[in-house]
């Protein structure tokens, strides 16, 4: 078999992935934008539309621009992507309304949806051509654990982005994707049979086939990738709803943001730790983790804030305990030509899952 990009240079670029993800998760003002929208005087419903907007977008725009990515390259859309990330601040910094900031949430949905599934699939495909596919594991999980770990600290920063202001730190945010920008630019493109195809329009009809076939054929993928997004969901909801909740429960508002952190800690650690299982079949990995999932979801009915904050770091825990073999297992299963779009199916599946349970949680957790 003939290998067309070398181990080191594929390693390089799976580094150069690192660092985007790093330079994400520190853009201060996407972490604080509930906060900064509140502190400029928009109201709780308006924050809560806005919310809404973005989640209604991801699934419009998941699966075509993974279908993007697999037409015109990966390249090309995470430079795009993070072109997006530019637009989405500069709109936060300059709207007066609430129509402005309906319009940002559309840009900013953009940039996550382009990015999602093509940064798998440019990882997969890097280390696929240099015949190193079998680390594939470890980017995902260190890849996973870095993004956790500099989110968890961009919302220990929300008090700094706060004093700065929403114009400073998105300001800062423009920066920090102008440099994702010049990083993306230095990626090395991969070759697929796809790419040799003259028609835009064939590129895509074939996409499109090809990737439905999959779907439809496939039982043990459609499976995955449902049981995948319903613990995610689950996870995500009872960390997004604590925010509000540890409060009530009696924790100090100062202390919020170190909780928030600590939880954030358990999800980076579960990322890695997955490492030191690959050989544990899906189904015990998937049984394990549900169950973590739903012990975190317990502890919140035992009105223990401590309790609460362990329950949760266990949720986050093994919900990326799961993410990590999942991605690897799928992209284990994808051909290279869909990769992109197939793995956006996964995440536009999370995006349909989360619209439906909001509200159910939203109830139980009203509940409590």
């Amino acid at each position: 078999m003939e290998f067309y990009m070398d181990k080191n240079k594929a390693r390089n670029q799976i580094k150069k992935l690192y660092l985007i993800d790093s330079l994400g998760g520190l853009m201060i003002g996407g972490a604080s934008w509930v906060a900064l929208l509140a502190a400029r005087g928009f109201s709780t419903v308006e924050i809560g539309f806005a919310e809404s907007i973005f989640h209604v977008a991801s699934m419009i725009f998941e699966v075509p621009s993974g279908a993007l990515a697999d037409v015109f390259g990966r390249k090309k859309i995470m430079i795009l992507s993070s072109i997006m990330t530019i637009i989405s601040s500069t709109f936060m910094i300059l709207s007066r309304s609430f129509v402005g900031i309906a319009v940002t949430m559309i840009f900013s949905a953009l940039s996550y949806n382009l990015a999602s599934g093509t940064r798998e699939a440019l990882a997969y495909d890097s280390l696929k051509d240099a015949g190193i596919e079998n680390e594939y594991q470890k980017f995902a999980s260190n890849d996973l654990m870095i993004y956790q770990i500099f989110s968890s600290t961009g919302t220990l920063l929300i008090g700094v982005a706060l004093m700065l202001g929403y114009k400073k730190a998105n300001l800062v945010d423009i920066i920090l994707a102008i440099i994702c920008v010049g990083i993306a630019g230095t990626f090395f493109e991969i070759k697929t049979n796809l790419n040799q195809k003259k028609s835009v329009i064939g590129r895509f009809k074939e996409v499109a086939v090809e990737s439905t076939r999959f779907i439809k054929n496939n039982r043990k993928a459609r499976f995955i990738i449902f049981f995948n997004a319903l613990t995610g969901a689950i996870s995500i909801l009872i960390l997004f709803f604590l925010q509000a909740k540890l409060p009530e429960f009696g924790l100090p508002k100062i202390w919020l943001g170190p909780a928030l952190f600590i939880m954030g800690l358990g999800a980076a650690l579960g990322a890695k730790v997955i490492q030191y299982f690959s050989k544990l079949r899906y189904m015990i990995i998937g049984s394990v983790s549900i169950l973590g999932v739903l012990l975190a979801l317990a502890s919140i009915f035992t009105g223990n804030v401590w309790l609460i904050i362990v329950g949760g770091f266990i949720g986050a825990f093994f919900d990326n305990f799961l993410e990590v073999r999942t991605d690897v297992l799928l992209n284990d299963m994808v051909p290279s030509d869909q990769r992109a779009t197939l793995m956006s199916i996964n995440s536009f599946t999370f995006s349909v899952i989360m619209i439906v349970l909001s509200p159910i949680f939203g109830w139980i957790f009203s509940a409590i």
